[in-house]
């Protein structure tokens, strides 16, 4: 190894509140030290109490391992350039909602993130305060869904804590791992890692006061499920499934996670997705490509609410991809589904 590699490595790391990298920033200290597989520098950050320093100290770590060499041994200072005079005081908490609801599915591709997504424009159409956690580390997509890819999160100054100020869009407020990553490269962290992030999502924002607070879950179970249910007083889940049995199978997990004794979250009900396909040249026909009634029975054997069936229509699909949810399209059929199903969580 040798120190063009690491500079090289960190150009990969942005800051959020600029966008720049860590190297363009002029963040990056003179200081590089290489001794066989141990890498040492520093990192200079405007104030001690910068929110994004935990998260950018993992991610430079994180790059030189992915960029250079998977074995090296990286240590990381950090420097400031002011620093506070005064211990900083406690604060209460920066997020304050009325309901507190995690989307959850047991595996992936049964639209997850689609239904978390038009769900929270529904409830912020219906006059609501929404705000919304892409929790989603290793495959966020929310920024896409809201058109928000280019954005970048800026610090604010809040009762005298420095926090991280949501993305606002649609009327929902917005955060994921994907505004602080490059979209071109897999984030590649270890689950204490990726739990770490999504606390101080979570912890350090400015989230101010809201009437629900949607969270798309990861996929089945991990780390990132018990920090969250540990930073967070969940009111509610909903888990999202398609009609399909491998889905149902790993659905009826998702519930039993969020009923067990040590966890002990009221499940407000199953959400069937893909419940049928609709062309549009055939709008009165139904085919039941992934099963018929899946999720619906499912609810009834496990004695908890069938929210919706949202059909299989392309204009969901589309709407998603073009950063324009379809429930913000009042009066199409999709949206109508949506609708009910957020009026079914007030």
């Amino acid at each position: 190894m040798y120190p063009k590699q690491i500079i090289d490595a960190l150009r990969h790391v942005r800051y959020p509140g600029t966008g720049k990298d860590l190297v363009e920033a002029g963040m990056l200290e003179d200081d590089i030290r290489i001794s066989g597989l141990e890498v040492s520098f520093s990192l200079i950050f405007d104030k001690d109490n910068d929110p994004f320093i935990k998260s950018l100290v993992r991610a430079a770590e994180v790059a030189v391992q992915t960029y250079v060499d998977e074995n090296a041994a990286v240590h990381i200072h950090t420097k400031f350039r002011q620093q506070r005079l005064a211990p900083e005081r406690h604060e209460e908490p920066s997020l304050h909602a009325a309901q507190v609801i995690a989307v959850h599915s047991g595996k992936g591709g049964v639209g997850k993130s689609t239904v978390a997504a038009n769900l929270a424009v529904a409830l912020a159409q219906a006059g609501f305060r929404v705000g919304l956690l892409d929790a989603d580390i290793h495959g966020p997509s929310q920024p896409k869904m809201f058109h928000t890819e280019d954005c970048r999160p800026v610090s604010v100054e809040v009762n005298g804590r420095t926090l991280i100020q949501p993305i606002e869009q649609y009327g929902v407020k917005m955060l994921s791992i994907g505004f602080f990553v490059d979209p071109s490269q897999a984030v590649i962290w270890r689950g204490g890692m990726a739990s770490n992030a999504v606390k101080q999502l979570v912890q350090d924002a400015d989230w101010g006061d809201l009437d629900y607070f949607l969270i798309d879950m990861p996929p089945g179970t991990s780390d990132i499920h018990l920090t969250l249910l540990q930073v967070l007083p969940l009111t509610g889940a909903v888990v999202v499934t398609t009609p399909q049995p491998v889905a149902l199978t790993d659905a009826r997990k998702g519930v039993d996670m969020f009923r067990n004794e040590k966890i002990n979250v009221p499940v407000l009900g199953i959400i069937e997705n893909m419940a049928w396909f609709t062309p549009a040249e055939l709008p009165e026909n139904r085919y039941y490509i992934f099963g018929k009634d899946g999720g619906k029975r499912l609810a009834e054997e496990l004695d908890v609410p069938l929210l919706g069936q949202i059909p299989l229509v392309q204009s969901i699909r589309e709407a998603g991809d073009e950063g324009m949810p379809v429930a913000l399209q009042m009066g199409h059929p999709a949206a109508k589904a949506f609708e009910e199903i957020a009026a079914k969580l007030k």
